[in-house]
């Protein structure tokens, strides 16, 4: 099989052959897996049985000053940047590995070595860059009939494989994730079979994996995989928790766990924002915790949400996920993804929907996604109600918002404001009286302005025994 036609449509790898001369160059990897499924790729890797930082040096002076070289001599490797596309370029090498890392010991060696160590047989397949051999196909472990069954399978002995780099079990998961591929059955026993190796592996690496995974278009098959090979108990034991169902007096709650896929999977049809998966997948991540059953009404999970909001941060340590802002926004969308469906009733007040603007703030259209993303019912009826449900509580809450203006406020009255009148210095007192002219504006009592805030603001005063700076 020959793909002279693609590959001579791509200056920089013509232009790679054309440099390499008798050095023998392959493109290899997920470039030419993407180039047979007819999708683009921008980034390419290279392979040449000889020094890739030299190969990339020259390809470099060729291309002037419209490409920028990168040089990562400790691992032998080099990278060129050329418009949107990014090239690595690495000399042919065979590895070899110890029982407690997955760092491999790397020798120079042939393209044939350098295929067998690649994770999948869709991966290993490679193209000449030779002039005399140009855009041939080198296939030696039949990945493209692997591409043609969507399956994904090791080149090698799967459990020599998985045990040499445990990596590889989370680059599966998110390649069946990804790509909507099967995972061939001996390559899924493999994967179970060394569940306990992920143990040499980086917590980073392994949440690496996981945010990748989360991005992709079909994340519940992905999780999916994980659970049924032992894996998730392993790398986020707290969703793993999720998953089965309790039964007393005839009476059974829904698995959170298949409820909680469907919610994400309903938020990636709507936003590709990593954080706002990861609170669908953390919204009932407490409900193991706060499970009660009640004779007289079934199953409970009273306060899940609070209590979910209060695990986010010992998750996201746990699983190096960075402890910032991005971390805060999940808490916060975790700890509000009840609200708005409370807000429903017409007997609601205003009072009710300020509160939730200001608590939501920049955040409350992320919020309705995964409030809509909750409901999973199977009766396409009850889904409809509650669609409309959330319909009429945007509306009173765009109301409210255009008419008060409540959505990440401050009081109009500063902490400066109110020492300079009383003459008084920061203390509690001046928190209070801010406190108390926020709470009297979402209570609807003040407008949120400054002239009406002033005047409780001396009232406030007043009544706590303080008198004007004069």
């Amino acid at each position: 099989m020959h793909y002279s036609k693609q590959i001579a449509s791509n200056r920089i790898l013509t232009l790679v052959g054309e440099t390499a001369g008798t050095v023998r160059t392959y493109v290899v990897g997920g470039f030419v897996r993407d180039l047979m499924m007819g999708k683009n790729s921008k980034d390419i890797d290279v392979v040449c049985v000889g020094s890739g930082i030299e190969l990339a040096k020259k390809i470099a002076r060729k291309l002037g000053g419209n490409a920028s070289l990168n040089v990562f001599k400790n691992f032998g490797t080099a990278q060129i940047k050329y418009g949107d596309q990014e090239v690595e370029i690495v000399g042919a090498r065979k590895e070899s590995y110890r029982n407690d890392s997955r760092k491999p010991i790397v020798e120079d060696g042939t393209l044939e070595d350098d295929q067998k160590r690649r994770d999948f047989t869709i991966n290993a397949l490679a193209i000449c860059l030779n002039k005399d051999r140009f855009g041939e196909l080198l296939d030696p472990f039949d990945g493209v009939n692997d591409l043609k069954r969507k399956l994904l399978k090791t080149p090698l002995d799967p459990s020599v494989t998985f045990s040499d780099d445990p990596l590889r079990i989370m680059r599966a998961f998110r390649f069946a994730a990804r790509l909507n591929f099967d995972i061939e059955a001996n390559t899924f026993e493999a994967i179970r079979l060394n569940e306990k190796r992920l143990q040499i592996v980086s917590q980073e690496r392994i949440t690496e994996e996981l945010n990748k995974t989360i991005l992709t278009s079909n994340p519940e098959y992905g999780f999916n995989l994980m659970y049924h090979a032992g894996i998730l108990e392993t790398v986020f034991p707290e969703m793993a928790k999720l998953h089965g169902v309790k039964t007393i007096e005839g009476k059974g709650h829904k698995d959170n766990f298949f409820h909680t896929l469907k919610v994400l999977q309903n938020v990636v049809k709507k936003s590709d924002n990593l954080w706002l998966r990861w609170a669908a997948i953390l919204h009932d991540i407490a409900k193991p915790r706060t499970q009660r059953f009640d004779k007289d009404i079934g199953w409970t999970f009273h306060g899940h949400e609070e209590i979910g909001a209060r695990m986010v941060p010992k998750i996201f340590k746990k699983l190096r996920l960075p402890l910032n802002e991005n971390m805060k926004y999940v808490q916060k969308l975790v700890r509000l993804h009840l609200r708005p469906i409370a807000l429903v009733s017409d007997e609601i007040t205003d009072s009710a929907l300020r509160r939730l603007l200001f608590e939501a703030g920049d955040d409350l259209d992320d919020l309705m996604i995964l409030c809509r993303a909750d409901i999973t019912s199977k009766n396409n009826l009850r889904v409809a109600k509650y669609l409309k449900n959330f319909d009429k509580v945007e509306k009173k809450l765009k109301e409210i918002e255009e008419r008060d203006h409540i959505r990440n406020f401050q009081p109009p009255v500063t902490g400066e404001t109110i020492m300079e009148y009383f003459g008084i210095s920061p203390s509690k007192m001046v928190g209070e009286i801010k406190d108390e002219i926020k709470e009297a504006i979402l209570e609807g009592k003040i407008g949120n302005n400054f002239e009406q805030a002033f005047d409780l603001m001396k009232e406030i005063g007043s009544i706590k025994g303080l008198k004007r700076n004069k």
